[in-house]
């Protein structure tokens, strides 16, 4: 009887420790998962600053989400898309004589665009219904990945809504669709990469032992907010072509601050369309945000956290000093497309770096 209880119960306890292996497994393949369309948003990001970089997002005139998957693939096809082009204010009043070459050259960018958004959709939903399908989700986790489907569709839209401003008598995106482009772009993002760490390194049972570090957890979720704000700024110093301009650091043409600084009627819009005050706004959030970074990477080292939590910490700071370095090389080179585009990798790698560190702090006492 004794023999066969121990048995029993031996049984039970491999079935048991089975079903958590396999729960674990399931997590960390949902959570590798998550970090590849991580990385194909990053890259997705990445592709559409140099999208605006090269004055290429106005190259294609429609949305075509299916039919579009497909490049022209003969020179007629060719020609009635240049045709198409040739409708719009862009090449009215910019591009007026651009050669098909020339043409040729804006398309590939934004086409390249549009078909990243379109995989990473497909590499999203597929291991999605598969995940559901199988049973590998409960309904907590499941939410969050269908919340996380539903921006993606809604950020395919707002990226046409954002095309479209620039095809009518002024041959320029709006910033501020821009703006909101780009940050619900950061959103999903910053979403996917929190869900991920939480699956890899979930949050540990028990007391915790804040006490010792209750501040950092408190100014790390401030200090991502402050990175994402200033992200957000540098969208409208894109917007507006702001960094053309006032193209010396520290000083602004040798002044602290420029004039006309308050020119535009009513006083908001100069935050937002102004160039040297938007230039300015992206200047002093960027230095609130490395000082303040810098503060809590050395604060984090004179506390007792956790080992990992302060290796992470430095990595903030050292992606801050790069960052800071490849924002003053823009600004001072007139925004070479290949710097500007890592400038913009920078601050996405700095936000990752953010996230993670809060995470650490928050993930275990």
């Amino acid at each position: 009887m004794s023999v066969m209880d121990r048995t029993g119960t031996s049984k039970s306890g491999a079935r048991h420790s089975g079903h958590g292996s396999s729960g674990h497994r399931s997590a960390g393949a949902i959570a590798w998962w998550l970090l590849s369309v991580a990385g194909l948003i990053f890259a997705m990001v990445v592709l559409g600053g140099v999208t605006r970089l090269t004055e290429s997002g106005l190259s294609i005139v429609e949305w075509k989400p299916v039919v579009g998957v497909l490049p022209p693939l003969s020179q007629t096809a060719w020609l009635a898309e240049f045709s198409s082009y040739k409708q719009f204010p862009e090449y009215q009043k910019l591009n007026l004589g651009m050669s098909l070459a020339e043409f040729k050259q804006i398309f590939w960018f934004e086409w390249a665009h549009r078909l990243l958004g379109r995989v990473i959709g497909v590499v999203y939903l597929v291991p999605f219904l598969y995940f559901v399908i199988r049973r590998r989700v409960n309904a907590r986790l499941g939410l969050r990945l269908g919340v996380i489907f539903v921006l993606g569709g809604l950020q395919g839209v707002l990226g046409w809504y954002m095309v479209a401003s620039g095809l009518v008598d002024h041959p320029e995106v709006s910033a501020y669709r821009l703006a909101a482009h780009l940050g619900l772009a950061v959103v999903i993002y910053g979403y996917i990469i929190w869900t991920a760490m939480g699956l890899l390194a979930p949050r540990a049972q028990g007391p915790q032992r804040e006490g010792r570090y209750r501040v950092l957890r408190m100014l790390m979720p401030v200090f991502v907010l402050l990175v994402f704000v200033t992200l957000l700024s540098g969208a409208f110093v894109a917007g507006t072509d702001s960094g053309l301009g006032y193209n010396t650091f520290p000083l602004m043409d040798g002044r602290i601050v420029p004039p006309d600084l308050f020119i535009m009627s009513p006083l908001w819009r100069n935050f937002f369309e102004n160039m040297p005050l938007v230039q300015l706004n992206h200047r002093l959030l960027a230095e609130l945000t490395i000082l303040s970074g810098l503060g809590l990477v050395i604060l984090g080292q004179t506390r007792r956290i956790p080992l990992a939590a302060r290796r992470v910490l430095l990595v903030v700071g050292v992606s801050l000093l790069v960052q800071l370095a490849l924002g003053i090389s823009t600004l001072l080179l007139f925004v070479p497309v290949p710097v500007a585009a890592a400038h913009q990798a920078g601050a996405l790698l700095v936000l990752t770096a953010a996230l993670w560190s809060c995470h650490e702090l928050y993930r275990r006492g």
